[in-house]
């Protein structure tokens, strides 16, 4: 099937931004460690290292969903709460229901893609703004998750095999993060390598355009929704094992540091243009951001407040410089077809 593609000067401009985009963050990530490495203490370790990979895991996850999800012009601010059910879920079938570690596992990344596929029925199905819906079952699922544990309730003394998962370590790296590395490459090759990757950015572009050519666009979008919703529960896996407890206040606030890795990594809030590895170097630089303020010592008392200041201000500065380019691009005339116009003024002679 022939996909229809963005004009080829847009292309080349769009090749050109982000991969002078992405050369630039990762500069702005080796700044951070090097001022970081100079004013924390220490920041530089190995096992502090280890310390940011296992905190920015979960993040990390949700934001690699979130990429194909914004890609198609779409957002799901729902993925924090949904993380937050699916944790409390499986706290109350491994306690309650009695089910060993692994198939409450199973059952819980079920329960995520429901939560996904919920969303995508109200998005696909009934064409409503991803925006409303997402942020309707943002307090549905966290609701949902505070009337299983009743608000105060809290699973804990989970086995041991279980929260390996969390704070072990495998081959020389904490455990967790071989998920994200998995998941990172495997949405790389269905982003980048494959026609699935490429009918989301025309979507992006232009939903109707897509229809027009014939894209499933309503099973693309179901897919994408889904898909976020079965590693949120995934990620609900991690943070339970890495905390070694299920609150309904898991993830909280976590969509919007992995929609500021999204963007800040280069993808188009509007849909159409992104990358994955633009994505994890975004969460690589709100991750060590949030690190490295708790190893100033001047800073460690406001760090948690800081954090979060600085990583508003970065998404708003994100979102601003993601759409200048477009904004500039839609005040340019269009050129005119100069041969065009000399035809049609051209008169025939007696």
């Amino acid at each position: 099937m022939n996909l229809p593609s963005p004009h080829p000067s847009q292309t080349r401009s769009g090749v050109r931004w982000y991969l002078r985009h992405e050369t630039l963050l990762a500069v702005l990530v080796l700044v951070e460690i090097l001022i970081f490495a100079s004013l924390g203490r220490r920041f530089g370790t190995a096992d502090n290292a280890a310390n940011i990979v296992r905190h920015s895991v979960e993040i990390g996850l949700l934001a690699l969903v979130m990429t194909p999800i914004i890609l198609t012009g779409g957002i799901d601010l729902s993925v924090g709460s949904v993380l937050g059910l699916c944790a409390v879920l499986f706290g109350k079938l491994w306690r309650d229901a009695g089910f060993p570690p692994w198939l409450a596992g199973v059952a819980t990344i079920g329960i995520g893609s429901l939560c996904g596929a919920f969303n995508a029925l109200l998005i696909a199905r009934f064409r409503l703004p991803p925006l409303i819906v997402t942020l309707g079952t943002f307090s549905l699922f966290r609701g949902l998750a505070e009337a299983v544990t009743q608000g105060v309730d809290a699973f804990t003394n989970f086995p041991e095999s279980f929260l390996f998962l969390g704070g072990g370590q495998l081959a020389g790296l904490p455990t967790q993060a071989w998920i994200l590395v998995i998941a990172a490459v495997g949405l790389w090759i269905t982003v980048h390598r494959m026609t699935f990757g490429r009918s989301l950015r025309t979507i992006g572009f232009s939903p109707e355009g897509a229809r027009f050519a014939g894209l499933p666009v309503e099973r693309r979008l179901v897919t994408c929704y889904v898909l976020a919703g079965a590693v949120a529960g995934v990620a609900a896996l991690t943070y339970t094992a890495r905390f070694g407890t299920a609150k309904a206040d898991a993830g909280m606030g976590y969509e919007l540091f992995a929609i500021t890795g999204v963007v800040l990594g280069g993808t188009r809030i509007l849909g159409g243009v992104g990358t994955i590895h633009g994505t994890l170097l975004g969460v690589a630089a709100v991750a060590i951001l949030a690190n490295g303020l708790t190893r100033v010592p001047s800073l460690m008392n406001i760090a948690g407040e800081l954090s979060g200041m600085l990583t508003g201000i970065v998404l708003v500065l994100a979102l601003a410089a993601g759409l200048v380019p477009s904004m500039i691009a839609a005040r340019r005339p269009a050129p005119r077809d100069s041969l065009s116009t000399r035809n049609s003024t051209t008169t025939p002679s007696a």
